[in-house]
């Protein structure tokens, strides 16, 4: 096993332009860290190694930059109106001081991006997008709320957001409010999983707003903090220091790709495209059908007809976990065969391509390579097993639940 994986994280292609830089570009550079285009940004790829990166938020904790991350607010008397025509949830049953994870697809039911939403009041919305879509989803919000008393606003420039994830992340962002505002403290440690609560964090430079919400990426507790994106490089110090004795590092994409890998979240340009719907992706249950309107009758949203349709009928290809019984990891593009001949033997020309692996890596955590892939239905059962063609050799895999950790539960 390697602790530098050579499957770099991935977001939606970029159209060449000049990769943008994080407000906190320059403490990336102060920390040594390994830069990379992602999403049309410059980000940090990892500041040691992959796997300490990754083991410290396993076991500890980890301070992630976010701020490539799009921040679209949507407000008025009918954004949530707007939003349940827009996406494929029900955003109006979302109470205030909670979030919601959802997706904006296409007419067809095909995805145009994964979202995380956040009811901020009764009128008010946060929007969080991938990098590489999130232009792409600004403008769409604006054309869908067309003929809703709402405004769709790009918060992105002006925000950045930051992450805690870890078992010790409570203690950390805890920590992070003065001292003598006890009810601050507390309202970080009842925070529920997917809430959100605005705070005044400290920082070394003073005081400064946030909105801590208990929502990650990686599997573990944790939390996401946004801030104005001028104080952003107060507040990672901030953390960074407060968090060291508690064994906090700060963590790069790489590292987050194989948490999340691990935890069976999908990534967009891997198991979520245009060319898939929530159902093949196993996430049907984001897509509510049941939406109606003030007089109950069902609610008309972008891509309903396809998606209803889309449920009714059996999918020709569904995701899966795939549990590597070799040392050589599945890579993202990689195909999925019914071997025959030997395990770990020469892929042979009659072997049958019934599959296409969408992320895969080694697991720091497990001690052994794992995989997501899209499979034909009728071999996707718990049990079977299949190969993977890595460089014309038929690596041995075995299908697995999703997700393949789950973090340990606290008594």
């Amino acid at each position: 096993m390697t602790d530098q994986p050579t499957d770099q994280p991935t977001d939606a292609p970029t159209d060449g332009q000049t990769d943008r830089h994080s407000p906190l570009h320059d403490e990336h550079v102060a920390l040594g860290a390994n830069l990379t285009s992602f999403g049309g940004w410059l980000m940090a790829l990892r500041y040691t190694s992959d796997l300490a990166e990754h083991r410290a938020v396993r076991e500890a904790a980890g301070l992630f930059d976010l701020s490539h991350m799009g921040e679209i607010e949507v407000a008025g008397p009918q954004a949530a109106a707007a939003l349940d025509h827009a996406l494929v949830g029900n955003l109006t049953a979302v109470t205030p001081g909670r979030a919601r994870y959802t997706m904006i697809c296409q007419e067809d039911g095909a995805v145009l991006d994964d979202l995380v939403v956040y009811r901020l009041g009764e009128e008010r919305f946060l929007v969080v997008a991938n990098a590489g879509n999130a232009e792409l989803v600004a403008r769409e919000l604006v054309t869908r709320a067309a003929g809703f008393d709402a405004t769709v606003t790009d918060q992105g420039a002006a925000t950045a957001l930051v992450a805690v994830q870890g078992p010790r992340a409570e203690q950390i962002v805890a920590g992070l409010t003065d001292a003598a505002d006890v009810a601050a403290a507390q309202a970080v440690r009842d925070l529920k999983y997917y809430a959100a609560v605005p705070l005044v964090l400290r920082t070394d430079a003073g005081p400064v707003d946030a909105l801590v919400a208990r929502t990650g990426y990686t599997g573990e507790d944790g939390f996401e903090l946004f801030v104005p994106a001028g104080r952003a490089a107060d507040l990672w110090r901030t953390v960074l220091a407060a968090g060291a004795p508690l064994g906090l590092v700060p963590a790069g994409l790489s590292a987050r790709d194989s948490l999340r890998l691990e935890a069976g979240m999908p990534l967009y340009g891997h198991e979520l495209d245009t060319t898939t719907t929530p159902y093949e992706a196993g996430l049907g249950r984001v897509v509510k059908l049941d939406k109606t309107d003030d007089d109950g009758a069902p609610l008309e949203f972008v891509g309903r007809a396809a998606l209803a349709a889309r449920r009714a009928s059996a999918p020709a290809r569904v995701l899966v976990g795939l549990k590597g019984l070799g040392r050589r990891p599945a890579r993202a593009g990689y195909a999925v065969v019914i071997p025959d001949g030997e395990p770990g033997g020469a892929v042979g020309e009659s072997a049958r391509r019934i599959g296409t692996v969408t992320s895969g890596a080694p697991s720091p955590t497990l001690g052994h390579p794992i995989a997501m892939a899209y499979v034909t239905p009728e071999l996707s059962a718990e049990g079977t097993e299949l190969a993977v063609d890595v460089r014309g050799r038929a690596e041995p895999v075995v299908v697995v639940p999703l997700p393949f950790y789950r973090r340990p539960q606290q008594s």
